[in-house]
């Protein structure tokens, strides 16, 4: 049963996790007022918060806006407007009065209408566009909104009347991000921005009469990335990683070993780990493409995993300062890094995982295995084939991460044996032995970092000839 609001819970009440994944991100949170029956605290993940009413009519649900809420105010105003800031009392009077419309069979949203929409912030309108995503069949972005929504767009224009928005000010979050060096992060808020005043102004909204981002080209002219580590470069990121201290440090040599994305490598929970079968679940929450992934740990990925005790909190973090969040501060360790590995080309942490996927294509990695292993939906997954081949390829999945983890400790860490395999014309040798036993790997290790020698014995070894 619903607890009485108070105006001290009000002041108080924050945002939480969705019930069905209490250990996930925090989500836009209805608390019910037991006092008042149908009149919902609506809290959203930036902080804003409001009144609502849920009511049925006609059988069919609805929800009334009352306005946003007010701490306190000295003298309470009994007949205030829809839209205006309520104290808890009266978003109380409010809710009862529509109440008492609903008996007399009158639906109060249709005289609410032309006020509330006048009254609308940015942050009402972005409430009910993403409810409008979310029931979007085969949305994959709708996570990806949201956090823009939360982090770049709301902290900036959120209590502003989505009618009064100018143009000037519908930019300013592009701005914002062109300003601290994000291009590709502004083009992203500009198509954001462009969809969400664009539906606003529908003809099934009309929140607003025309959109205020409209006629704005693509602020930035972006290039698809192909920068690839070269062996060398690999090598000297991973030594270079121990400069990091016990978070920055396992996660960058975590990134290079199993090739998946920085925020899934950060935000790494016990509970997603299988030690026993060596496994690793990233649930569809924390996946960007929304779909579970579940990737082999080999010796030395769980040897990095395994190495760091220092977890606080109830969330299980295996990465986290505060044992409510993953770390964070990148940008900082990056630069770090970037001077203790000294290497010559610009690079990003993302590129480890383009490396990884080059990687296991030099390795001879079948393509399907390799798009398995990096949760891509793309390629021999796409369209029909996706929907029929159900297939997780997951003893090809260890048997390919296997080879990689040997590749990286035995040939990119040793810098014999990585000069050796640079010099290589014919690397199919050394692809049969990786994909082999233990013991036949490390003989043709061993031949690799025995220089010129040491690998023309091994691919044609001396004959014994008898006495």
């Amino acid at each position: 049963m619903a607890k009485d609001l108070t105006t001290a819970t009000v002041k108080n009440a924050k945002a939480r996790p969705a019930k069905s994944n209490p250990s996930g991100p925090l989500v836009r949170t209805e608390i019910p007022d037991g006092k008042c029956r149908g009149l919902f605290l609506v809290v959203q993940v930036n902080g804003a918060k409001s009144w609502a009413l849920r009511y049925r009519f006609d059988g069919k649900p609805k929800k009334l806006t009352i306005g946003p809420v007010l701490d306190g105010r000295e003298v309470s105003v009994a007949d205030l407007p829809l839209g205006e800031p309520h104290t808890l009392a009266e978003a109380r009077v409010a809710a009862d009065r529509a109440r008492l419309e609903v008996a007399h069979g009158r639906d109060p949203t249709a005289n609410a209408v032309v006020t509330e929409r006048a009254r609308m912030t940015v942050a009402d309108a972005a409430d009910r566009y993403l409810a409008f995503r979310r029931a979007e069949k085969r949305n994959r972005t709708v996570g990806e909104t949201e956090r823009q929504f939360n982090s770049d767009i709301l902290p900036v224009i959120g209590q502003r009347p989505v009618a009064d928005i100018t143009d000037d000010e519908a930019r300013e979050p592009v701005k914002r991000a062109t300003a601290k060096g994000s291009p590709k992060m502004a083009n992203r808020l500009h198509a954001t921005l462009s969809k969400f005043f664009k539906w606003c102004a529908a003809k099934d909204q009309k929140f607003i009469a025309e959109s205020p981002y409209s006629g704005f080209d693509k602020p930035h002219d972006e290039t698809s990335r192909d920068r690839v580590l070269s062996w060398d470069e690999l090598a000297a990121v991973w030594r270079a990683s121990a400069e990091l201290g016990d978070a920055f440090g396992p996660i960058v040599r975590l990134l290079i070993l199993t090739g998946q994305r920085r925020s899934e490598v950060a935000g790494i929970r016990e509970g997603e780990l299988d030690r026993a079968r060596r496994l690793w679940t990233i649930p569809p929450e924390r996946a960007k493409n929304g779909k579970r992934s579940i990737v082999p740990l080999t010796g030395p990925a769980l040897a990095e995993i395994d190495a760091v005790t220092r977890r606080i909190g109830t969330l299980g973090l295996l990465f986290t300062r505060t044992g409510k969040t993953p770390v964070s501060g990148f940008t900082k360790a990056k630069d770090r890094l970037d001077e203790a590995a000294g290497l010559g080309e610009a690079w990003r942490l993302h590129d480890l995982r383009r490396t990884f996927s080059t990687g296991l294509e030099v390795l001879g990695v079948p393509l399907q295995v390799a798009e398995a292993l990096l949760n891509h939906t793309a390629g021999s997954k796409a369209g029909v084939a996706g929907v029929y081949a159900r297939h997780e390829y997951m003893e090809e999945k260890r048997h390919a991460m296997t080879a990689w983890g040997r590749f990286v400790m035995d040939v990119v860490n040793d810098d014999s044996a990585r000069d050796a395999f640079s010099r290589l014309e014919d690397t199919r040798p050394v692809r049969a032995a990786i994909h082999g036993d233990a013991d036949g790997w490390e003989q043709c290790a061993a031949a690799l970092r025995g220089g010129e020698d040491g690998w023309r014995d091994y691919l044609h070894p001396p004959v014994e000839v008898a006495a």
